[in-house]
């Protein structure tokens, strides 16, 4: 038998983990494109999906499908492409530093549970 010890905070934090993996997927698919005529660097919007995931745990809803749109005012290629390789160098960058601030916080908050947990002993 399995036990599943979950709190508001350790939801929060996964959701938050679940979107720097998206981004992060999201941005080596830009990158994966970066010579592929016409393809339209994709974005999505940290923040306002970080707001939707927060309702979503407030309200014990699973998670949405995350919203990705074409992003706007990058500069064109003559083959139509608008992927720029520093652009999405800084996005994986940070990318990755979001979800290694997550998994400190993640970890932060499990110690918080087992030492909440062994307090007694």
């Amino acid at each position: 038998m399995s036990m599943e010890i979950a709190t508001r905070m350790s939801d929060e934090i996964a959701r938050y983990l679940d979107l720097a993996s998206a981004k992060a997927k999201l941005t080596a698919t830009n990158m994966a494109n970066i010579d592929t005529p016409g393809y339209r660097a994709l974005g999505m919007d940290f923040e306002a999906e970080m707001r939707e995931a927060l309702t979503e745990v407030d309200e014990a809803r699973g998670p949405s499908k995350v919203r990705v749109k074409a992003v706007d005012g990058l500069i064109a290629r003559p083959d139509g492409n608008d992927v720029s390789l520093d652009r999405e160098g800084l996005n994986m960058a940070e990318a990755q530093l979001q979800f290694k601030v997550g998994v400190a916080l993640l970890r932060q908050e499990y110690q918080r549970v087992m030492d909440a947990i062994h307090a007694d002993k």
